[in-house]
């Protein structure tokens, strides 16, 4: 059915309850063009209904909003949660805490994943992996000063542990806290054995923010050439990252164009 608006004033008129799905519908569309999902956005505005069952389903329950782009190594599933839980409850190992921790985390239940991980520290203070979770689930739960006395033991310990996620956590860590300088060195680490897009992107944006152009959109765009040669599931894991970095090297290009504007006027 296509969009028309004197259609949907009608239906209002005859019907209040009809106002429910005309909200969800258009919650629907502005999360499309938030996210720049611009097939999606035209899918949604020429055939709602069915658009947005699909859209609902396929894109915005694919990843939890809170640890969109943050992951940690491993997979989930519900039938893993009742096992965690039943060996939990006969067993009380902090590795099956850890583990159903970071289900919780990769779900987006950060609540849930912040007790399994104190539980687990409770019973093994010292575990490596413990302490970089929590540390990671407290930076996602917007509680950057928690977190980074944990990120940073666990980086001096193992600079490359989680395969350099927990690097990166740190950064992120830095960045949060206002520690510019320092989080930019941290992210250098991180890509001097790596070339993650996470990494590349965050660190050009702490560039644009020293006024660092050059180094900005050189990052930029080779995370979006990489990004283009990346395997399926690569991509899919860090388009949050590439529409970031469209929108960041945008923002550079800009920039450049009106610093070379003042250079030449001045």
């Amino acid at each position: 059915m296509p969009f028309n608006l004197e259609y949907y004033w009608q239906l209002v008129r005859h019907s209040p309850w009809s106002l429910v799905p005309i909200v969800l519908h258009v919650w629907l569309l502005i999360d499309a063009v938030r996210r720049e999902e611009w097939l999606w956005a035209g899918f949604l505005f020429f055939f709602p209904g069915l658009a947005d069952v699909i859209y609902f389903f396929y894109v915005m329950r694919a990843a939890p909003s809170a640890t969109m782009g943050f992951e940690l190594p491993g997979a989930h599933d519900r039938r893993r949660i009742k096992e965690l839980q039943a060996q939990i409850h006969n067993l009380d190992k902090p590795h099956h805490y850890l583990e159903l921790g970071d289900i919780y985390f990769q779900k987006g239940n950060l609540k849930k994943a912040e007790a399994c991980y104190r539980a687990s520290l409770e019973r093994d203070p010292q575990d490596l992996d413990a302490r970089a979770h929590m540390g990671q689930c407290l930076l996602r739960a917007q509680n950057a000063a928690a977190a980074r006395p944990l990120l940073e033991q666990v980086c001096r310990e193992k600079p490359m542990h989680d395969y350099g996620h927990s690097l990166m956590a740190y950064a992120e860590a830095l960045g949060a806290l206002g520690e510019t300088e320092a989080a930019v060195a941290v992210w250098q680490q991180v890509l001097e054995s790596h070339s993650y897009a996470r990494a590349r992107v965050q660190l050009a944006e702490l560039y644009l923010a020293k006024h660092q152009t050059d180094l900005a959109q050189a990052g930029l765009r080779e995370a979006l050439a990489d990004d283009a040669h990346a395997p399926n599931f690569q991509r899919k894991r860090d388009r949050v990252w590439m529409r970031k970095a469209r929108r960041l090297l945008r923002k550079g290009v800009v920039s450049a164009a009106l610093k070379d504007r003042l250079q030449k006027s001045g």
